[in-house]
């Protein structure tokens, strides 16, 4: 997909507006502030007229590789690299990356417990980093396994298939909603790692992970056999904001 005019003119009045803003790099009296066209296309391995054009929204081919030195030359921070891959209609080939913390911060920690319903903390590799009140109550058979990994759990303990009402297709969608997720942090250890285990000890994950499905992660109607009878909720799966690797899962009554 193409950008269209309007983008296109977003496009050059942001490039210029960061490029005015940074500091000249000759002294003396200038009339215009911050750095000149022909030292920012000079950075970024572009011909001054391409960059002119580029400022001014005029219909030129914006290659991901000549955005991504264009962005290194404007020092953009990362909402502005993705403001500015956004506009162009461009992937990133070099998308920022922030290494996942050891441990998540404290105020992170804290969600499930400012809420009512059932509620926990998942990071990147599904390890439950926090739990309210509730979600201990609810997924009772998971904690005492003395398992603190969700797919460790479903696909290592007999109690998991009779908890989860419908365990083989919610098994089967949550590989593929791990393996949507793990292409945005390719090659991590940890994930790897994860994998190559599960593989060897769960006949069900390696099926499931060879088939190479992938599903995001939506939320739903969830089914538990709890000790009284069948218990029905609604899954609500949120990012926070500051940190994308974690996923604050919230259980409604259905």
């Amino acid at each position: 997909m193409e950008p269209g005019p309007t983008q296109r003119h977003q496009l050059g009045a942001f490039l210029r507006a960061r490029r005015e803003a940074l500091p000249a790099l000759a002294t003396g009296r200038r009339r215009t502030p911050g750095l000149r066209r022909e030292e920012v296309a000079a950075a970024s391995g572009v011909s001054t007229t391409w960059y002119v054009w580029a400022e001014q929204g005029r219909d030129i081919s914006l290659s991901p590789h000549a955005l991504a030195r264009l962005a290194t030359a404007l020092h953009l921070t990362p909402a502005e690299r993705a403001y500015v891959f956004a506009l162009a209609a461009r992937l990133d080939p070099h998308p920022p990356h922030e290494p996942m913390p050891d441990q998540a911060p404290p105020e992170l920690l804290a969600l499930p417990a400012a809420i009512t319903s059932p509620a926990y903390l998942l990071d990147s590799c599904y390890d439950g980093s926090a739990w309210n009140a509730a979600a201990r109550t609810l997924f009772a058979p998971w904690l005492e396994s003395g398992e603190n990994n969700l797919l460790r759990y479903v696909f290592g303990h007999a109690s998991a298939q009779t908890f989860i009402a419908d365990w083989p297709a919610r098994a089967q969608r949550l590989v593929a909603e791990f393996r949507a997720e793990s292409a945005r942090e390719p090659g991590t250890p940890a994930r790897r790692a994860l994998v190559a285990a599960l593989s060897q000890t769960s006949p069900d994950f390696a099926r499931f992970w060879n088939t190479h499905t992938v599903l995001a992660r939506e939320g739903g109607a969830r089914l538990f056999n709890g000790p009284r009878g069948r218990l029905h909720f609604i899954q609500h799966n949120l990012t926070p904001a500051a940190h994308p690797g974690y996923r604050l899962v919230i259980l409604t009554p259905a």
